[in-house]
């Protein structure tokens, strides 16, 4: 630094320094003069005493975070009587002073200033150009900070200077997120770098002027959620039914800004809205009762609120289990199947028919909906809602149009213009729109819906035709036929064999739209009956290795299990080429649709995992032990085991099952079906297979459960092995946490984890013989008990060069014990 730069910092220094007045500490203040100064431990206090300010830092135990760097000073206000300190604003949130000698002071000019004892001044709240004669600084019960005249009174909003301009990461009551129409945005909040760190971080919430002005969340440039734009009571995207019964919110909105503010309806109501690092806001109320801070809204609320997470011209729901899933619109498809199957919704969907501007288009009403974004659309506050209407019909571009103004039976014109992006069904605050299509799309429409209500009056007239040629149909069917005969139900239901017609109306004659998924016997959809229930069909495929043979084997299995854990089939269908199985509907699908996916694993906790790993053992010990028949599945894997709607799993698909008869121990075969993978060695090289191999399978799933990975797809890649090897090796050498999920891990839990890898290994081991049958597995999840320790799994190329096992790294044991609770076959 130059000589007199040095000299220049320190003659500002000493100016302020000699002309403020001595404070002793712990002084509290009401108001601040010009020339009077607050430093370290000094206090302003508002006239209720709400609200307290000062310096602080992250080093102090009172804050609610405190392990920032102490010798940071900001100065900052927060609740003066709750504890722990609750920052609202800081000041100088990018330049922190560096030690306790920091002053905040009124300059005669009537700026606010923060001088650091080795810097001089590191903030100003900027000079108002214009000589004051009397200004005093004065904290609100607001929060606000302001600077005003001396003789104006406390509520005179006509401030010179105030802190409620330049928010924080904090939103109040009173606060004003205001954006100018003409200029841009120039009032919103910005989230702190990190909880430690009040500097300005990436996130924002504020008001978007583009078009009609919206509510977003953005990182930088992107948006990460959209509150929609205000309908006259709320944003659109927000819930505001929990929050009307003690705020009150309120916008103004002329030619030149838009601003919105709440306030509470009580003043013992203690309330307010933080932005998070990473984009969320939440909102929290005091409990006087309960002495916390309680979180009553977040934003997002679901991953619906993602932005656009369903791409363009589509709608998002959430589904009984808190997951999105996404549809095009009517009169729209996806623009690339293979990813929207697949639940990569991003591409969105296109228009089947092209709009026809010239020849008449009209429009489609959806009811209850939270409108798209507005950045791109043009408005009117006077117009009505027909007027709307024939404005969009006049512009080919116009693709939909809504009333702005919900109130009084609605008001106002929004036109949207090419794609929609971002909606979502809100049932409780969302509102009208109407979507173009061209005038075949709703004559299709008209005529679907003629249809459906066609159908059900034939069903119904028709009942006793149906009955009849089902009849007729079954003795064609013979042996198929015989399989279901007087077969009943444990709960009293028999199987059904459904006409093939009825079958392909409830699946939409097998749309593409209906199918849910694909294995190697063929597509699976999703249908409803005509009584509203939801079946799940598998359509045998022409080209599947899996014939009738196979069909009439899950038939006739099928018609006879009986268990919680094992998928109901309902009834079968059989029409020249075409062979169909019934089962009951799974709505959460198949359990690798979660555990290998980056973003569904995250919805299955430990707690769910064992459930799962428990359900699926009891279901093959009523198979192998409890079954009328003695049943080897021979083809379990994670993709035949399907939840329900409580996440109950339920194994599936019986096409390869075979039955053993008496005493029977196992059975040999030359034509070897199944799942690479999940076959045990006895029977993929000799065609070998007993009750032992389903455990063998068992025990591979158990694995991909913990771990997440699956095993043919996965290769260590430092020694080469696949995901038996891998779990091996690290057992032996000590490390089987490290086969745990990063989403699983937990210290409470680890042991437990460890228990069931250990369960997994001796399921998995090389000979038959070694390996546990299904009551003692059950045993063992369920058990305290120590368990024997496993030998080398099928199919390990590695080299065993250790057969010790020690202590994990992270504190979790490994069962040790001589003894076996094995049972011999």
């Amino acid at each position: 630094m130059e000589s007199h730069d040095k000299v220049l910092m320190l003659m500002v220094y000493t100016f302020f320094f000699c002309s403020m007045p001595t404070f002793s500490k712990q002084n509290t203040l009401t108001t601040i003069a010009p020339n009077q100064f607050i430093q370290y431990n000094d206090t302003l206090v508002s006239a209720a005493g709400t609200f307290e300010a000062g310096f602080f830092n992250f080093g102090d135990p009172q804050q609610q975070y405190y392990f920032g760097d102490p010798q940071r000073q900001y100065f900052g206000i927060w609740y003066k009587n709750i504890s722990p300190r609750t920052i609202v604003w800081v000041a100088n949130r990018d330049t922190p002073a560096q030690n306790s000698t920091a002053m905040m002071k009124l300059t005669d000019q009537g700026s606010l200033v923060i001088v650091d004892g080795s810097k001089g001044i590191i903030w100003n709240s900027n000079s108002l150009s214009i000589a004051v004669k009397s200004v005093v600084v004065l904290l609100l019960d607001s929060g606000n900070l302001v600077v005003k005249e001396a003789n104006s009174g406390s509520e005179n909003e006509d401030f010179l200077w105030e802190s409620f301009y330049y928010p924080g990461n904090t939103f109040l009551p009173g606060m004003k997120l205001k954006s100018n129409l003409v200029t841009g945005p120039y009032r919103y909040l910005t989230s702190w770098r990190n909880s430690n760190n009040p500097a300005e971080g990436e996130c924002s919430y504020r008001i978007d002027t583009h078009g009609f002005p919206q509510l977003v969340t953005a990182k930088g440039s992107i948006i990460l959620y959209r509150a929609g734009s205000w309908n006259g009571f709320h944003f659109a995207g927000v819930s505001g039914k929990k929050l009307h019964g003690f705020l009150n919110f309120s916008s103004v909105f002329t030619d030149k800004e838009f601003s919105y503010q709440y306030e509470t309806l009580n003043s013992s109501i203690i309330t307010r809205m933080v932005l998070d690092p990473d984009g969320n806001t939440q909102r929290f109320l005091w409990s006087d009762r309960k002495q916390i801070w309680q979180v009553i809204t977040t934003h997002p609320a679901d991953q619906c609120d993602e932005y656009a997470l369903c791409g363009i011209n589509s709608n998002c729901n959430i589904n009984d289990f808190d997951f999105p899933v996404c549809q095009c619109l009517e009169g729209f498809m996806p623009e690339f199947q293979i990813k929207w199957k697949s639940s990569n919704w991003l591409d969105g969907c296109l228009r089947r028919t092209h709009l026809n501007c010239l020849h008449g288009d009209g429009f489609l009403k959806y009811t209850s909906m939270k409108l798209p974004d507005t950045s791109a659309s043009w408005f009117d506050k006077s117009m009505t809602l027909e007027e709307c209407k024939t404005m969009c019909l006049k512009n080919c571009s116009c693709t939909a149009y809504a009333n702005l103004d919900i109130r009084d039976d609605g008001s106002g014109c929004i036109l949207w213009f090419d794609n929609l992006v971002d909606m979502r069904k809100h049932p409780d605050q969302g509102q009208d729109i109407y979507i173009r299509l061209a005038s075949s799309e709703l004559d299709h429409k008209k005529k679907h819906a003629g249809t459906v209500a066609g159908v059900i009056v034939f069903v119904i007239i028709g009942l006793t035709l149906i009955v009849m040629v089902t009849y007729l149909y079954r003795k064609k069917l013979g042996c198929i036929q015989m399989l279901f005969h007087k077969k009943e139900n444990e709960d009293g239901d028999s199987a059904t064999i459904f006409d093939f017609s009825i079958i392909a109306s409830a699946t939409n004659h097998f749309s593409y739209r209906n199918k849910i998924g694909e294995g190697g016997f063929g597509p699976v959809y999703m249908g409803i009956m005509v009584d509203g229930q939801q079946i799940a069909v598998k359509r045998l495929s022409k080209t599947s290795g899996q014939g009738i043979e196979e069909f009439k084997n899950e038939v006739k299995l099928m018609a006879t299990l009986q268990h919680r854990n094992l998928v109901k089939l309902l009834g079968c269908s059989i029409q020249q080429d075409e062979k169909l199985l019934i089962y009951e509907f799974m709505p959460n699908k198949s359990l690798d649709y979660f555990i290998f996916d980056t973003m569904r694993r995250k919805l299955l906790d430990w707690s769910t995992r064992l459930e799962i790993i428990d359900g699926i053992a009891r279901g093959l010990l009523y198979l192998h032990r409890d079954s009328t028949l003695r049943i080897v599945h021979r083809d379990l894997k994670t993709s035949n085991i399907l939840l329900d709607i409580n996440m109950i799993p339920k194994i599936s698909d019986f096409g390869l099952a075979r039955s053993f008869m008496g005493d029977q121990a196992e059975a040999n075969t030359n034509r070897v079906m199944g799942t690479y993978g999940y076959m045990p060695p006895e029977y993929a090289v000799h065609g070998s297979f007993s009750i032992k191999s389903d455990v063998f399978s068992f025990g591979v799933v158990v694995l991909e459960i913990i771990s997440g990975k699956k095993n043919s797809r996965f290769s260590d890649p430092q020694h080469g092995l696949n995901l038996l090897g891998h779990a091996w090796r690290l057992w032996i050498e000590g490390r089987p946490e490290e086969l745990i999920a990063e989403i699983l891990y937990d210290e409470a839990i680890c042991s437990e984890i460890i228990r069931c890898i250990q369960v997994g290994l001796l399921c998995v081991q090389q000979k038959p013989e070694n390996r546990p049958n299904m009551s003692s597995v059950v045993f063992m999840l369920k058990g305290e008990k120590l368990l024997p320790e496993p030998s080398e799994p099928g199919f390990y190329t590695g080299r065993n060069n250790t057969n010790s096992t020690g202590s994990s790294s992270k504190g979790c044991s490994i069962n040790e014990v001589s003894i076996s609770l094995l049972e011999a076959r």
